[in-house]
């Protein structure tokens, strides 16, 4: 299984970006898909996840009204749409392939992992 992400780059402070997470080598509507930022010296932390077929989606509390998961299950992709940016929203941003087909925030219950796209929030 590969998770491709891509997306990230630098934007000013209350700008936008649309992260994209293509996935290959098992079936990708079977799976809830979840997004983890890592910010230089901290953990891997939970931002957003949605489940199989898209019709609910989970947020951390500091990306809600800000953020936006979804799924095109006919491209085997994952998006999440940043809006209204903020400088701590900087992190290497990981999308990862959960164990079953429903919402989950612990990254303990998602076995496949991107390589991570840069995202640098300046003020």
């Amino acid at each position: 299984v590969q998770l491709q992400a891509s997306g990230g780059g630098l934007v000013q402070a209350g700008g936008s970006l649309r992260l994209s997470c293509a996935a290959s080598g098992r079936t990708f509507s079977n799976y809830g898909m979840g997004w983890f930022p890592q910010a230089p010296g901290k953990e891997r932390e939970f931002v957003a996840a949605i489940d199989w077929n898209g019709g609910t989606t989970y947020y951390a509390d500091s990306v809600k009204g800000r953020f936006t998961i979804s799924r095109d299950n006919a491209k085997n992709t994952v998006y999440l749409q940043m809006n209204s940016l903020k400088p701590e929203d900087t992190a290497v941003y990981y999308c990862a392939s959960g164990f079953t087909h429903g919402v989950t925030v612990n990254p303990g219950r998602y076995d496949y992992w991107g390589q991570g796209t840069l995202v640098t929030v300046s003020s």
